[in-house]
């Protein structure tokens, strides 16, 4: 009954009211998208790889596979041992596995970092200054030949006193190097490394932006990540969080924040025997950083863990699992990239992406399609769920656990769709069609 009648329209408030009040909130409409665009939509990799200056080479990253190959081989030369190591279930055993070694053929490092701070020390400066404009050479002629991860680039030393001139030089050499060998890749990632105020942060910035202009370059052009490996990066003097006061202070060039799990554990007086990425000062840096980089477009990267799969196999399967492990827990905090420091890790790396993507692959794809269709089913979902499901699904898709054919089949929805879902605009609408 009523059900075919039409309702009466009625209002009360003048349409001055909401014009005055569109107008009081404009401010905030701005400060809003300045400092919460979104996530970026780009391709995160699941992994960074540290390789000192003076061992970084034009062969570093087929070596790095070929090294993780050799370790399958000879701790898990199966579908079945690996699965029987890492307790992977008879379903994934397989997918896993062959995902793993495929991976590993086609694109073993994801994101390299050619390190001129801890990993590399203190140098004479004519070496350092070697150093560096051969990594420009070999990271642009790996871009040249196809050769390269889809992201490359440097840790610098960082913004202190005593080592803040050579770090800006190195700095300077390196990316002066890539602009005379034909310009600066896609791929270009910078990390600048124990950052302890915003003012360091505006520096960097600042530098870039003369570098930008002395080139020619677009402003805003290069951007950089922010390493978290001091108490003072988290919580100030005053009592506010100072990573989300350096978000803001990068004006728009941080691209992510990455926790450094040995640094800021002794930072906190850590004793090193429990210096780990699950102790809870980790835990609770990391949920900091997570929460300041929430809406900027800022990405959040765990640590690393210091115990190398070398030795017998019974060593290496034991810092397998516990790396494994500890690579699970940080995807299910939403933490989809960490530091791996030795090649043997690169195979547990992969294993764990993995098999998160596609455990949960077929429960997801179905959320979405009966999202996208407006269908029922037993969770009820909103737009924010959408986004995170078709997130899910890309971040497979990026890395390799999950191919485009499969998710099409299950969800019915193309690639740009789920980036339709993942992007939205605020208020439910999203920015592409």
């Amino acid at each position: 009954m009523g059900q075919g009648r039409q309702e009466k329209v009625a209002t009360s408030l003048a349409g001055a009211v909401s014009e005055e009040i569109s107008a009081s909130l404009a401010p905030v409409d701005a400060e809003l998208e300045r400092r919460y665009p979104g996530d970026p939509g780009t391709r995160q990799p699941v992994h960074t790889v540290y390789v000192p200056g003076d061992v970084f080479a034009a062969d570093t990253i087929r070596v790095w596979g070929d090294r993780a190959l050799a370790a399958l081989d000879e701790h898990a030369p199966d579908a079945a041992s690996f699965a029987a190591v890492l307790g992977l279930t008879d379903e994934l055993a397989a997918p896993v596995h062959d995902r793993v070694r495929a991976k590993l053929e086609r694109e073993p490092v994801e994101d390299l970092r050619v390190d001129f701070e801890d990993g590399y020390g203190s140098r004479p400066d004519p070496e350092e200054d070697e150093a560096a404009a051969r990594a420009a050479r070999i990271i642009a002629e790996a871009y040249d030949d196809g050769t390269a991860a889809p992201y490359m680039g440097i840790r610098m030393k960082c913004m202190e006193a005593p080592v803040r001139d050579r770090g800006i030089r190195t700095l300077d050499i390196f990316l002066t190097g890539l602009m005379e060998a034909g310009g600066l890749p896609a791929g270009l990632v910078l990390t600048l490394p124990k950052v302890t105020y915003p003012q360091q942060v505006t520096a960097m910035a600042r530098l870039l932006d003369a570098f930008e202009r002395t080139h020619g370059l677009e402003t805003g052009r290069i951007g950089f990540e922010i390493q978290i490996e001091t108490s003072q990066s988290v919580l100030a003097a005053d009592g506010s969080a100072t990573v989300a006061r350096m978000i803001q202070a990068a004006g728009g060039r941080a691209t992510s924040l990455h926790y450094g799990t040995f640094d800021y554990s002794a930072c906190l007086g850590v004793s090193a025997a429990h210096q780990a990425l699950d102790h809870p000062a980790a835990d609770h840096a990391k949920a900091v950083m997570q929460v300041a980089a929430a809406g900027t477009g800022v990405r959040v990267s765990d640590g690393s863990t210091n115990v190398l799969p070398v030795g017998p196999t019974e060593k290496v399967h034991a810092a397998w699992r516990l790396h494994y492990g500890l690579t699970r827990r940080a995807l299910a905090r939403a933490y989809y990239q960490g530091w791996d420091m030795h090649p043997g890790h690169i195979p547990t790396r992969y294993a764990a992406v993995f098999a998160f993507y596609r455990e949960g692959f077929e429960q997801a794809a179905a959320r979405l399609a009966r999202y996208a269709a407006r269908t029922g089913g037993d969770v009820m979902d909103e737009p924010a769920t959408a986004k995170a499901l078709s997130g899910y699904l890309l971040r497979g898709l990026d890395c390799g656990a999950l191919d485009i054919g499969e998710v099409a089949r299950l969800t019915g929805l193309t690639r740009a769709d789920l980036e339709s879902f993942a992007t939205p605009r605020r208020g439910g609408l999203t920015t592409r069609a």
